[in-house]
């Protein structure tokens, strides 16, 4: 599903397809995601034996990965230009580099080729890199679209992969595991250590552990660690080999006492029948929350970073297990809605409270909607908002049932929620030239959604923070120097920055934020943004 500002919408990438890296030794971006596997590691240099059955080493890595397509040469349709850095950088022409990869092409993403412009890769990677886990729907898909757009890479970029790294490692901390696959799989750098660590991940959070192990064992140019090399053995059928690995391991010194514990465990569990479970480690990885599960001691996700919120998606666990996770999954804006409409509709719920009062007054207004009962949808719609705001799933609810809720004429509070229930959808501007308003609120509303804003009153100072973008927009000094220097993704994500800084307080970002948006020719995606500012409960 497409969105009027150009931008492909979360739920449509997911069904078609962390924090900021410092530059560390090599060029590479050291991530600061603590809960990565130590699937793989790079030896040192020198001829090393291939691995085989208890051996602990493999063969130093290759270089040279695969290359990304060549961007074309079509004209952008969004551009900025300004005056070059003091420093220039220069990146070799021998061929295209994997930082230009991306599954959204940029007919389809609204942006242009040379988004980066003359931005130098560490610090596009760095601004990447920022914290933006508690950002408005609307900011949280344009950031990922940006994530996952098709550009030309940084002019310094030199083919090292510094910013898909930055990119993916991003992908990974706000839980979208499939988009990040998909970047993965486009990069085509099979002989990297740093991603081949990162898809094994998502590979173990997805279910697709066996394809992960097979392409390890096939490929003589990554060196797999002792947990991963005694996992994949067991997972193809190697349990003496994997015995054979973890025992010499130990006998050597080289696994602590609680690793070794899990994995023997983990390779014979009824060794262990009656005695304590290992505690999880600090953090938990990827790998170990696979052997937890596979000695039948899955630990909850929910105190868990959101990316573990996948694995327990599966019809493999407990309906309630599913329902949360999807939930967490949903409000990231990193899985399609249907996803959890199938879920809370999936049966009827045994028990009450928490979910099971989510998933009673979800099911109670689906088929009052159904139905097209009316009177019913007036005593359900209320409760069903009530409670898709305790998981700030309204936005999710929106793009299910916002456009065509709108057009009911329900009474009441039920026809106020209906209103802002469509102002919340795709079709926000399509509910609004057909409504009347009733009050000051809506009023603005409507003007929002429609963008014109000339002789309407804000109703509150969220509101008047708002209306100066869309009457006389001016961007922060910050965001304008980018834009004039012909870093237009960076003066992006500053305004996503700055706005989100206004939910939290600084209104001043908001008008500054929401400038920069119109500004680049993303007026629907301001338009959105202010409308969220308005019906969301995200003040800080």
């Amino acid at each position: 599903m497409r969105s009027d500002a150009g931008f492909w919408t979360i739920g449509g990438l997911t069904a078609a397809l962390a924090c900021g890296p410092a530059l560390a030794r090599s060029g590479d971006p050291m991530s600061a995601i603590d809960w990565l596997s130590e699937s793989v590691t790079a030896p040192a240099s020198g001829a090393v034996a291939a691995p085989g059955p208890g051996r602990l080493t493999g063969p130093p890595v290759q270089s040279g990965a695969a290359a990304a397509p060549a961007p074309d040469p079509d004209e952008p349709p969004v551009s900025a230009s300004g005056a070059l850095p003091v420093s220039v950088a220069v990146t070799p022409l021998d061929g295209p580099s994997p930082d230009a990869v991306g599954p959204i092409s940029p007919a389809a993403s609204g942006f242009p080729r040379d988004l980066w412009g003359v931005g130098l890769t560490v610090e596009v990677a760095q601004a990447v890199t920022r914290d933006r886990m508690d950002s408005l729907p609307a900011l949280r898909q344009l950031f990922l679209t940006l994530l996952l757009a098709e550009t030309e890479a940084p002019i310094d970029s030199g083919g090292k992969g510094i910013l898909l790294q930055a990119r993916v490692d991003k992908l990974l901390q706000l839980g979208a595991l499939e988009q990040a696959a998909a970047l993965i799989e486009l990069a085509d750098q099979g002989d990297s250590p740093a991603l081949f660590r990162r898809a094994f991940d998502v590979a173990l959070l997805t279910g697709h552990e066996d394809r992960a192990c097979e392409r390890m064992t096939a490929n003589p140019g990554l060196a797999p660690t002792l947990q991963a090399r005694v996992f994949c053995l067991a997972r193809g059928g190697e349990w003496d080999a994997a015995a054979v690995t973890l025992q010499t391991a130990e006998a050597l010194g080289q696994v602590d006492h609680g690793q070794a514990a899990l994995m023997a465990r983990f390779l014979d569990p009824d060794l262990f029948e009656g005695e304590p479970v290992p505690p999880p480690p600090m953090p938990v990885t990827p790998l170990d929350w696979k052997m937890f599960e596979g000695i039948g001691e899955p630990l909850s996700t929910a105190t868990l970073p959101v990316a573990f919120a996948y694995a327990e998606i599966s019809p493999h666990f407990g309906w309630k297990a599913q329902i949360e996770a999807a939930e967490r999954l949903t409000a990231a804006g990193t899985i399609a809605p249907n996803v959890i409409l199938g879920l809370y509709t999936e049966r009827v719920p045994s028990a009450s409270g928490g979910v099971w009062d989510r998933v009673e007054a979800f099911q109670d207004f689906d088929a009052a909607f159904a139905a097209r009962d009316k009177g019913r949808m007036a005593q359900t719609l209320p409760v069903a908002w009530a409670r898709m705001q305790e998981v700030e799933l309204e936005v999710a609810f929106a793009m299910l049932y916002g456009a065509e809720l709108a057009k009911l004429g329900l009474p009441g509070e039920a026809g106020e929620i209906a209103f802002r229930v469509g102002l919340l959808s795709p079709d926000f501007e399509a509910v609004a030239r057909a409504h009347t308003p009733h009050d000051q609120t809506e009023a603005f509303l409507i003007a929002l959604a429609t963008g014109k804003l000339q002789g309407v009153l804000p109703p509150d100072r969220m509101g008047r923070a708002i209306a100066p973008a869309f009457l006389a927009p001016k961007p922060s000094e910050t965001a304008q120097a980018l834009l004039d220097g012909d870093r237009l993704g960076e003066a992006i994500l500053t305004a996503i920055d700055e706005i989100a800084g206004g939910v939290q307080g600084n209104l001043q970002g908001v008008t500054q934020g929401l400038s920069l948006l119109r500004m680049v020719r993303l007026d629907g995606m301001a338009r959105r943004t202010a409308l969220e500012l308005m019906l969301l409960e995200r003040r800080g």
